[in-house]
């Protein structure tokens, strides 16, 4: 993965992660002991297009947004998916079953653990 192509996912990811969140807990909107568990997807949304905004001027010279953004995104996508891993026969907030929730939990997480290496990759071949 190349630095652009990370780039160019944290702005889908940051797009896309707070509108899936809201659609799989749409039900437990009201339900204020729920909203922690909705801030954290948010807060990687914020966080990988704060690093896209970041990163549109001077983008290689600004990695450090990208990889922090990128770094969050993973600390947090892990204990979300061994999380849903372990508590497979527990229902899913979600519209879709809990098995499928991990499995999109678990290419989140390698695509931002590959998005994280790529945001720094381009530091190898220059200099």
């Amino acid at each position: 993965m190349t630095f652009s192509y990370s780039r160019h996912l944290a702005l889908v990811i940051g797009l896309l992660l707070p509108v899936a969140e809201t659609i799989r807990r749409w039900r437990q909107l009201g339900d204020l002991s729920i909203w922690p568990f909705w801030l954290d997807d948010f807060l990687i949304g914020a966080f990988l297009l704060y690093a896209f905004w970041r990163t549109r001027l001077n983008g290689f010279e600004n990695r450090r947004y990208l990889a922090a953004a990128w770094g969050f995104a993973c600390g947090m996508g892990y204990p979300s998916f061994l999380a849903q891993v372990t508590s497979l026969d527990v229902v899913d907030p979600a519209p879709i079953p809990s098995m499928w929730v991990a499995a999109i939990k678990g290419v989140g997480l390698a695509l931002s653990a590959l998005a994280l290496a790529g945001s720094l990759k381009e530091a190898e071949t220059r200099a």
